[in-house]
């Protein structure tokens, strides 16, 4: 929540996120930032930019090549009571730390009957478009969407981005920030001072009747540059900002289907097993079934590992022409 008089200026989603850290760490001695090259270098995003030379070293921490390792300090710390904020430079090497994040983080509350809180943050730069190749360009939310006591969250926006985070703090769970690498640059209205952005809700960012897209990242925004397109042909598009992964708005997509009668589901990560998936086996498990006028429709990534080639890295994950074709096929049913 914020004030209605504070003031909003044009910042970056990478400036968002440093900024949400800054406030954070400003108001609770117990935050603290650690990572690879995060400290001098300013992270391998330049996100932490200069935070260092404000807040020093011992909280602006530079760790050893070893994500396993680093995730295991930040899950410790966050149980005796800190709030760390854990940087992985590629969202790939989630795969190194996953005994940390889904073992230990996910389950402790649990398996300790509620007697400690695991308040870590763990931030993912994530998906394709820099070409850097297969091991460094995946988009792997849906493995940690899968896990009972993380939750999962994907900011589209730099307003986004702040606000998220800064939820993400002071929540007792686990939060897992996935962020797409082509986002850190965009910029967008930010407010001044502390807000937050719910977790677990999800945003209508276009009204429409015709059909439902529901997005995540950076495939809201080219399915906003296809619902433009689609108006002009007279096909009106809604487009849902799913925003978090888990726990997933199950009441905004429903009511949004229920009014268009059509859902087509469009994320980058590979289509099979993906967030596209849940989405349209939540809507046909819900009220909403019985509104459909067409089969669901996924458009996710190709069942390949990213190529370095820049036309096939682009040909592998769903692009707005690729969008605008399947939405005015699900509408009219033309092929």
């Amino acid at each position: 929540m914020m004030d209605a008089a504070t003031a909003v200026r044009e910042l970056s989603y990478a400036q968002a996120i440093q900024e949400a850290m800054a406030l954070a760490m400003e108001a609770d001695e117990r935050v603290f930032l650690m990572g690879e090259d995060i400290g001098v270098y300013g992270g391998a995003f330049q996100v932490t930019g200069d935070l260092v030379e404000r807040f020093g070293p011992e909280r602006v921490m530079d760790t050893p090549i070893s994500e396993l390792g680093g995730a295991g300090v930040a899950v410790g710390a966050a149980v005796t009571g800190l709030r760390p904020i854990f940087e992985f430079q590629f969202s790939d090497f989630a795969a190194l730390a996953m005994e940390q994040i889904v073992n230990q983080a996910a389950k402790m509350r649990y398996m300790l009957g509620g007697a400690v809180s695991v308040p870590v943050v763990m931030r993912f730069p994530a998906g394709s478009g820099t070409g850097a190749a297969a091991q460094h360009s995946q988009s792997l939310e849906a493995w940690l969407g899968h896990v009972p006591g993380l939750k999962v969250i994907q900011p589209a926006t730099p307003h986004d981005a702040k606000g998220m985070l800064l939820a993400a703090i002071e929540d007792p769970d686990p939060v897992m920030i996935f962020e797409h690498k082509l986002l850190y640059k965009m910029k967008g209205a930010v407010p001044e001072g502390r807000y937050t952005v719910p977790i677990g809700k999800a945003e209508v960012r276009r009204q429409g009747r015709d059909l439902t897209i529901v997005a995540t990242s950076i495939m809201v925004h080219k399915s906003l540059e296809a619902a433009q397109m689609l108006a002009a042909e007279g096909i009106d598009v809604e487009v849902i900002d799913l925003r978090t992964v888990r726990p997933m708005d199950r009441e905004t997509v429903i009511a949004s289907v229920c009014k268009t009668s059509r859902l087509m589901c469009v994320y980058e990560a590979v289509k099979t097993l993906g967030i596209g998936a849940e989405v349209s086996a939540m809507v046909a498990e819900s009220e909403a079934f019985d509104f459909l006028d067409a089969p669901i429709v996924r458009l996710g990534g190709a069942e390949t590992p990213i190529p370095y080639n820049p036309d096939l890295e682009k040909a592998t994950v769903p692009q707005v022409g690729d969008i605008v074709a399947a939405a005015r096929a699900l509408v009219t049913g033309a092929r």
